[in-house]
């Protein structure tokens, strides 16, 4: 049995080991591949991984032998799991190997937000704390989260986690889900609708997956319902947010900053509006990329491979 790695390097750029997986299969392991090489690179294969390169319907009716395709990544919309589905390909991703360390991604940018630590760390690096007339200095204003209301938008593994962080710091917590499970038992908690939700908080996290329903619901009407003193996260998926809306409000203050993680094109343009507006920072979708939390979904990988080879796949999608 032959498993085929289109685009293995996200996952382990060389502080991992494939070995694992080498134990169950023959592996050929692929950096990256092109779209138009992926029928080529496959050829015969039973079993293929990706992350990000698509496997369409096109592509899938030409890899005959195709039986097993695993996603390396929670989203799976790079496939068409309903054309392998007709081919009775079975499909898996990796539901949950992130949490902890998406949700500590989400508030590292919310802390840069509310100090602007590189930026001061930088100003005393250029002298200018030594030649500074008076002990302490700020070239921005300070931010304290403590007593203020944040709005977690996707009630999750991961929108819960950052709840309770939210909650650790002393701030108040709101959520918006359509399914509202258990409530957390945080001191002033309560489910809100998201019109509600965006107008109150003064830190707004995206934790939702992205569908039909919600893609662009960050948007010039929305961000006008919002405090001008808030601030927004997105470390869950771009194109739930308008691009030069998002840009537009920052450079017209109509909310004060935003830190985000994802962009609703990846790699983006170079020209994207949200690279020169006001009090944005943007990180390069690094949330899920700890060496831990990639350990664990190597291991969920290996693992799925492991079941569908037994006969009992796990985490099947579609």
């Amino acid at each position: 049995m032959k498993i085929v790695v289109l685009d293995g390097y996200c996952l382990n750029p060389g502080d991992l080991t494939w070995d694992a997986l080498r134990a169950l299969a023959e592996v050929e392991l692929h950096d990256r591949t092109a779209a138009a090489d992926v029928v080529a690179r496959v050829g015969n294969a039973e079993m293929v991984m990706t992350n990000k390169t698509p496997l369409d319907k096109a592509t899938q009716a030409q890899l005959p032998n195709l039986r097993y395709i695993g996603v390396l990544a929670t989203g799976y919309n790079v496939v068409d799991v309903a054309a392998a589905k007709e081919r009775g390909i079975v499909v898996t991703n990796i539901p949950t190997y992130g949490t902890a360390s998406v949700a500590q991604h989400a508030f590292a940018l919310l802390l840069e937000l509310c100090h602007h630590v590189g930026l001061h760390a930088e100003a005393v690096r250029q002298g200018e704390w030594s030649s500074n007339p008076d002990w302490s200095f700020w070239k921005t204003p300070l931010v304290e989260l403590a007593g203020r209301t944040i709005g977690i938008v996707g009630f999750g593994r991961i929108g819960r986690q950052t709840a309770k962080i939210a909650d650790a710091m002393g701030m108040r917590v709101l959520a918006h889900d359509t399914f509202h499970g258990n409530p957390p038992d945080y001191e002033g908690f309560r489910w809100a609708e998201l019109d509600e939700l965006l107008a109150v908080s003064d830190v707004v996290s995206l934790h939702c997956p992205l569908t039909a329903d919600n893609k662009g619901m960050i948007n010039t009407t929305r961000l006008r319902g919002m405090k001008k003193t808030a601030m927004l996260l997105n470390t869950s998926r771009g194109p739930l947010i308008v691009d030069q809306d998002l840009a537009d409000a920052l450079n017209a203050g109509v909310i004060a900053g935003a830190g985000l993680d994802v962009l609703s094109v990846e790699p983006p343009a170079a020209d994207n509006p949200l690279f020169s507006a006001k009090n944005c920072l943007v990180t390069p979708h690094i949330a899920w990329a700890t060496r831990e939390a990639r350990s664990r979904l190597m291991d969920v990988a290996v693992s799925n491979v492991a079941a569908f080879l037994a006969g009992k796949p796990e985490n099947v999608v579609g």
